[in-house]
């Protein structure tokens, strides 16, 4: 078994970062490719109010749409082995992106600015982004969520071309952080042994 499933057994996975870095797609590829559920925290959010983001931040505002969020987080992360896409903004509250990191394995989709602007350009459905200057907005996004998304477990930078590509970088990146870790493990382990006989001599 690859240590990638052998990890989700344990663990979910929750994709995190800036709006139209492919958090969803990825996520429901990387889903089918291990064989475990997929959930969208902004799907789950339009099911539960009955809403579009985009009218839920409207009439009700982004502190109410925050609080919603971390509510069907929190529901969706029950230990059971799934994959989570999370919306743009949902790492940003410290008491959301605690659930996240307490409860999940945190993975940062980052992207660069040009790569991130052309996609989101394909949509008019970001409610962040309905401003008279979308790239100044983006900027000021990045400027401010980035050393915040960099607190995620890992950092995968997506790839260019097909979102498979991303996919496949998503599971390298996973295997490479367990295996970093049972070494690790493995090393504190000897190092205790070595001490105690040490101690016990």
């Amino acid at each position: 078994m690859r240590p990638v499933n052998r990890a989700l057994r344990a663990r979910p996975i929750a994709l995190v970062g800036l709006m139209g870095v492919g958090k969803t797609t990825v996520g429901r590829r990387l889903s089918r490719r291990l064989g475990v559920p997929f959930y969208d925290s902004d799907e789950q959010i339009e099911e539960a109010s009955g809403r579009t983001v985009a009218g839920y931040f409207r009439d009700h505002g982004e502190a109410d749409f925050r609080a919603g969020e971390r509510r069907v987080i929190e529901r969706i992360l029950d230990g059971s082995p799934l994959i989570l896409a999370t919306g743009g903004g949902a790492f940003i509250p410290e008491d959301t992106r605690q659930i996240l990191k307490d409860n999940a394995l945190t993975v940062w989709l980052k992207g660069d600015f040009e790569t991130i602007m052309e996609r989101v350009s394909r949509k008019d459905t970001r409610p962040l982004l309905q401003v008279e200057n979308p790239r100044a907005k983006m900027q000021e996004l990045m400027d401010h969520r980035y050393p915040i998304y960099a607190e995620a477990h890992i950092t995968v930078p997506i790839a260019k071309g097909p979102h498979i590509r991303t996919v496949n970088k998503v599971i390298r990146y996973v295997e490479r952080y367990y295996k970093a870790q049972n070494k690790s493990q493995t090393s504190g382990a000897t190092a205790s042994s070595n001490n105690a006989e040490r101690i016990a001599k």
